[in-house]
């Protein structure tokens, strides 16, 4: 622009030329300064999501259950396959946005990716603290447990960052070409999957359920002296007999219990307004169709307990019967309890025992803590004295089950 200034003495165009200086040189610290405000934000929102990814994928079934719990909720069909898959799909998206945050790579795909991911979840979560249709979100799968309200303002929070890290995005300088990006991007994705796959075939690497290994089930299902109880409402409703109006009363106290020539007792309700100490484990009972329940006997055993998990028989691994079949046998043989817990009905029992020449009896115990006890199908736990010894994905039985007796010398 030396040009526009034909008429005006040296002395001006200095100082014109110093002010352009000066401007770009507040400019450049300025986009350095945003830059790095918006690598911290990149950082602790990636952070976030890669936790939240990879406690999900070494966990996968456990996302599925959670899934089909929204589904459930929601009215919509649950169909455990289709979910399955897209939950680890799901997974691997939330991953790789945490790496691609944190490395930078693919910026502006990844931020507008995890904005849309927020787009999504946000409402949602809100949707849960409202209704509490389903009591745990599972963001973080069975690592850290949060309130449905607290799950919420985390996402406000993430939305927050999102929406500053999509502004500061323009001032991010990329620093490798389109082709190795495009590959590291998708080695992001490939190894979440990878994860995922592995844990479902074998267990969780890192095992955060009340029933890994060395844990004592009946200490999982002790309630603390002194911890918080359930709080209940009740609301007891009496009909005016002159007038037909009803009234509620919030104490018995209060209604008119003993006037029953004025009123007259409809009914009564009564509500949880504050859930208390719920124990790791709540529902642990085993009954079987001759003895009826005998949790407490299988807790108490001073020997070997045996127990095949196969909380849905007609998802159950048929190719893992065998190896089965053959542990209960040698385990007979020495004295041990062996028994395989489900949900199913006694008509799939009888026609899966038919079909796979099950030699072991079956016990019936709840799905839920079915599946809050081993991430397969069928999985196996081997407990002493209600104490958790070894347990292992029924597929891998004969391995697992040869290393148990050297380890223990059975």
């Amino acid at each position: 622009d030396l040009h526009s200034f034909p008429t005006r003495r040296s002395s001006d165009l200095g100082n014109y030329i110093n002010q352009e200086l000066k401007s770009k040189l507040v400019k450049q610290e300025q986009a350095t300064s945003f830059r790095v405000v918006g690598m911290i934000l990149r950082v602790l929102f990636g952070v976030v999501f890669i936790y939240s990814g990879f406690v999900k994928a070494i966990d996968p079934l456990g996302h599925t259950y959670k899934m089909l719990d929204y589904f459930q909720a929601m009215g919509l069909p649950q169909v455990y396959y289709p979910t399955l898959v897209l939950s680890i799909l799901m997974i691997a998206l939330e991953f790789a946005i945490g790496l691609g945050m944190i490395t930078g790579i693919y910026l502006k795909i990844f931020s507008w990716s995890a904005f849309g991911f927020m787009l999504v979840m946000t409402p949602l979560t809100l949707w849960l603290a409202l209704t509490n249709a389903v009591s745990d979100c599972g963001c973080f799968g069975d690592a850290i447990k949060l309130s449905n309200w607290a799950t919420f303002w985390k996402n406000i929070v993430l939305m927050a960052m999102i929406v500053a890290i999509l502004y500061f995005e323009k001032y991010h300088k990329p620093y490798l070409s389109p082709l190795p990006s495009s590959l590291i991007a998708a080695s992001f994705f490939g190894f979440s999957v990878a994860i995922s796959w592995y844990c479902l075939l074998n267990l969780p690497l890192i095992d955060y359920l009340p029933y890994k290994v060395g844990n004592n089930i009946p200490e999982q299902m002790k309630i603390p002296d002194g911890a918080p109880l359930d709080e209940y409402e009740t609301t007891f409703i009496y009909r005016d007999r002159t007038s037909g109006e009803e009234k509620t009363f919030t104490s018995l106290n209060d209604a008119p219990w003993n006037d029953t020539i004025n009123w007259e007792y409809v009914s009564q309700n009564t509500k949880l307004i504050k859930r208390g100490y719920e124990p790791p484990v709540h529902d642990f009972l085993i009954f079987d169709p001759e003895q009826g329940d005998i949790t407490e006997d299988i807790l108490t055993d001073s020997n070997y307990v045996v127990m095949f998990v196969m909380y849905n028989l007609s998802l159950a691994n048929e190719k893992a019967i065998e190896d089965l079949n053959q542990i209960y046998v040698q385990m007979s043989e020495k004295g041990y309890r062996v028994v395989a817990l489900t949900a199913s009905s006694p008509e799939e029992i009888d026609r899966f025992a038919q079909t796979n020449n099950t030699l072991f009896p079956f016990c019936e115990m709840d799905a839920i803590p079915l599946k809050t006890m081993i991430r397969a199908n069928p999985g196996v736990i081997i407990i002493k004295q209600g104490t958790v010894v070894s347990k292992w994905n029924g597929r891998n039985s004969k391995k697992s089950f040869e290393q148990f007796l050297q380890k223990n010398n059975v």
